[in-house]
């Protein structure tokens, strides 16, 4: 069916982006998994964050850092304090298509070395 056949029927029509836009994908969940394999005191606050970002319509980055004041942009990625800032995870947020890739869920030592920016 055409666009402008739903038209004539009477029937909405919803873009891809308004389908998604109450909605966020978060892709690559294995870097978390990994880490709380490791350390299962993050399975509560990982699980936090999911919760709150899969159902967040950010827009850029003031609006994440109106709901998360300690998360940094260090291009091209988004850094979001876990567990007290005992870990920081590592995402690339695609504002427009509605989705967040997880590149790393690190220890803060892990962090600091600098290796996950490479």
């Amino acid at each position: 069916m055409k666009l402008r056949d739903l038209r004539r029927s009477g029937r909405r029509y919803v873009s891809l982006s308004q389908r998604f836009a109450s909605s966020v994908h978060v892709i690559s969940k294995v870097a978390w998994r990994d880490a709380v394999a490791r350390d299962h005191t993050l399975e509560g606050p990982i699980s936090e964050w999911y919760k709150i970002a899969s159902h967040a319509s950010w827009k850029n980055i003031n609006e994440v850092k109106a709901v998360y004041p300690n998360a940094d942009f260090v291009a091209p990625y988004t850094v979001f304090n876990i567990r007290g800032g005992h870990y920081r995870l590592i995402v690339k947020i695609e504002y427009r298509w509605h989705m967040i890739f997880v590149k790393h869920l690190l220890s803060h030592e892990e962090y600091q070395k600098g290796r996950w920016k490479k």
